[in-house]
């Protein structure tokens, strides 16, 4: 591990220009004040100053193999002495080789990859393929979702960011998904919940018209909205309706994909093949920005001879697809994913289960691999949230002092809304997940004492 050594000068100044000219995203520029980052190597980032942070973040879930893979980053440097750009319209070895080990491991019959620059552009793409398969233009998305901020992917996000971004004619049609701590359908248990939720979903396709709706995409595991797992059989039943009524399944697996779960895929968790699955971070850490769609034979067969109108300048990128090459090698050669899984079963997943039993503010404990959630609550009676729904400003005072606590103690946090988020990179080892637990357990104190 790199020991970081002290440059307050050289952070100033990178501190200095960015404030002078970089404008960050989903923010007031005015009120932020971004951490000038010196380096990174696996689960750890270190600033200027020489401080050090673990990572439970994995910077926006993506770093699922950890910063500055050795692997990778030579991977990256070969590629560039040898072809660092070529048009899409071209064959070459590392985008070949890229789409052929996404296809190993995608669920099915996933046989064809789009490649893409990202997630966003990922379910943009598979929205066009579904409707011009279909024939039909309503996509169905549910509430507690987020699926990218281009055009189509915000209108299909459930959370606050879709409402300043919305046109009110995308046709996007929202609805519940399974969430049974705060079930929408008021069930009293997970295969309650499960059997509401589908007859819910296939009451709203009847009322829609099932003959508009080209496709319903999920998050296989809900992430920013919370590290939402669906109960057991809601999968294999949400691809029983699309079946029925002719709608492509699409599940979003972005966030979830590439070990995050504790398999390749989350959807082979439940062993369900979707006819579209959109991918990005985990496929290469974001090391190079790339995403992709993996097609069924069915929707590929709908453009064997009729031209797909999408396409980008830098899809199937070389350096990205080079990245992708050594990161699903690595992953495969060293057990990432099998560590993920190992990590979530004996150390997160019963770690986090006995902070609960010592917090008053943690209501639920949710997840699995290396992807985790905690929903901090006011009261575990009445299961109120600790801040409000999408809370901000003093209202949002509690969820900010905890995460403030935690990069004081060296650990980076990802918290949104009442729920803090426990997604470390797949590469996380034993030693540093209890370290991160245990500054948990330090930190849960101060929403403990909001607590009624």
């Amino acid at each position: 591990m790199s020991i970081p050594t002290a440059d307050s000068a050289a952070g100033q100044a990178v501190k200095a220009a960015d404030r002078a000219h970089v404008f960050h995203s989903w923010s007031a520029q005015a009120l932020i004040d971004p951490l000038a980052v010196a380096g990174a190597e696996g689960s750890y980032f270190w600033d200027y100053e020489g401080n050090r942070y673990l990572d439970f973040s994995s910077q926006l879930v993506n770093t699922n193999i950890g910063h500055q893979h050795p692997k990778v980053v030579a991977a990256i440097q070969e590629q560039a002495a040898k072809l660092c750009t070529i048009a899409p319209g071209f064959a070459v070895e590392a985008r070949s080789e890229a789409a052929r080990l996404i296809a190993e491991r995608t669920p099915g019959d996933l046989d064809k990859i789009f490649f893409t620059n990202g997630g966003a552009e990922a379910v943009e793409n598979a929205i066009r393929m579904a409707r011009l398969h279909t024939g039909r233009q309503k996509i169905m998305s549910t509430y507690r979702s987020y699926h990218g901020a281009t055009a189509n992917a915000i209108a299909l996000t459930g959370d606050p960011r879709r409402w300043a971004n919305e046109t009110g004619v995308s046709g996007i049609v929202h609805f519940w998904g399974p969430y049974a701590y705060r079930s929408p359908f008021h069930s009293e248990n997970e295969a309650q919940e499960c059997e509401r939720a589908l007859a819910h979903l296939e009451e709203t396709i009847a009322f829609e018209g099932p003959h508009t709706v080209a496709a319903v995409i999920l998050e296989t595991v809900v992430g920013t909205a919370g590290v939402l797992v669906p109960p057991a059989g809601y999968l294999a039943g949400v691809r029983e309706i699309c079946d029925r009524y002719g709608i492509v399944f699409i599940l979003d697996e972005v966030m979830a994909g590439f070990g995050r779960t504790g398999e390749w895929f989350a959807a082979d968790n439940w062993g369900v093949v979707p006819d579209l699955l959109t991918f990005a971070k985990g496929v290469n850490s974001g090391y190079v920005p790339l995403g992709g769609v993996a097609i069924s034979p069915a929707i590929a067969a709908t453009f064997a001879e009729r031209p797909f109108p999408g396409g980008l300048t830098y899809s199937g990128h070389p350096l990205a697809c080079a990245s992708a090459v050594a990161t699903i090698n690595a992953m495969a050669e060293e057990g990432i994913v099998e560590n993920a899984k190992r990590i979530g079963e004996d150390v997160l997943g019963p770690g986090l289960r006995e902070l609960a039993e010592r917090h008053p503010s943690i209501g639920e404990v949710r997840g699995l691999g290396v992807f985790w959630a905690l929903d901090l609550v006011k009261n575990r009676e009445t299961r109120e949230p600790l801040v409000p729904y999408n809370a901000a400003g003093a209202a949002n005072a509690p969820m900010a002092e905890l995460a403030a606590a935690c990069k004081q103690r060296g650990l980076w946090p990802f918290v949104n809304m009442n729920r803090f988020h426990v997604v470390p990179p797949c590469t996380v080892t034993e030693e540093e997940a209890k370290t991160g637990l245990a500054v948990l357990d330090e930190v849960l104190s101060l929403t403990d004492a909001h607590t009624v």
